[in-house]
C-alpha cells in the first residue's frame, strides 16, 4: 500500500497546515477532509435545509462535486456548525468514505481530519493526533476571524464557546467520534509555531517509518 499518514485533531490545533507541509515534504498528495463535510453542509444550507435533517444531509453528500470544494464561504461559524451536524449523520459519512479512501489508493497521501486513523485509513502506518488547549486554539481560531476584518466577527469568548460545543458534539456522536487511534502518535502545539510542530511531526514520521 502507497504511504497514508493519517492525521487527525480538533478544530485550530494546526493540523490542516502541518498536513499540507508534510505533504509537500513526502511529495503526496493532501486531502483537506474536513472540507467534504463544510461543502456538504454548505450545499443543505443552499437548500434551505437543516444540516441536522439526516434525509436532506445525505441527499447533499451523494450530489457533492469536486468542485463544491473551491467554494469561498466554506470557513466561518455557519460552516463549521454545518459540517459538524452532518458529520454526525451515518449515512454522511459512508458517502464521502469512498472517496477518501479512492483518493489515497493510487498514490498514497496526507489525509487530516476527525476520523481518519480510526474509520477511514486505521492501516495506515503513521497516525498524528494533533491537539492543543481550547484556549489556544480559540485564540488561533478568533486571530484567523479577526484578520479577516470582518465586522461581523465574533469575540474571543463567542469563539472559544462555539468551539468548546463544536468539540463536545464531535467527540459525542455515535458514528465516528473524534478520538485518537489507539497507535497515534500525539502532538501537542500548545506552545508550538508553525515550523516548529513541522520540525517535530518530520521527526515523529522519520522514527515511525524507521
Amino acid at each position: 500500500m502507497p504511504l497514508v499518514i493519517a492525521i487527525d485533531g480538533p478544530a485550530a490545533a494546526g493540523k490542516g497546515t502541518l498536513a499540507r507541509r508534510l505533504a509537500a515534504a513526502f511529495a503526496l498528495p493532501y486531502l483537506d477532509t474536513g472540507l467534504l463535510y463544510r461543502a456538504v453542509g454548505r450545499r443543505v444550507l443552499d437548500a434551505g435545509a437543516d444540516p441536522a435533517d439526516a434525509t436532506a444531509a445525505a441527499e447533499a453528500a451523494a450530489r457533492l462535486q469536486p468542485a463544491d470544494l473551491a467554494r469561498d464561504d466554506l470557513r466561518g461559524p455557519a460552516a463549521d456548525a454545518a459540517a459538524s451536524a452532518v458529520a454526525a449523520h451515518p449515512a454522511v459519512r459512508a458517502a464521502l468514505l469512498a472517496f477518501q479512501r479512492d483518493f489515497a489508493t493510487a498514490r498514497g497521501a496526507v489525509l487530516d481530519g476527525r476520523d481518519i486513523g480510526t474509520v477511514v485509513f486505521p492501516e495506515a502506518p503513521v497516525k498524528l493526533f494533533v491537539t492543543a488547549s481550547e484556549a489556544a486554539r480559540a485564540a488561533r481560531r478568533w486571530r484567523e476571524q479577526a484578520s479577516q476584518q470582518d465586522a461581523s466577527a465574533a469575540s474571543l469568548a463567542a469563539v472559544q464557546a462555539a468551539m468548546a460545543a463544536r468539540d463536545a458534539q464531535d467527540a459525542a456522536r455515535a458514528t465516528a467520534p473524534l478520538r485518537p487511534a489507539a497507535d497515534a502518535l500525539w502532538l501537542d502545539t500548545t506552545t508550538l509555531d508553525a515550523d516548529a510542530a513541522f520540525a517535530t511531526a518530520m521527526a515523529m514520521v522519520r522514527a515511525k517509518l524507521a
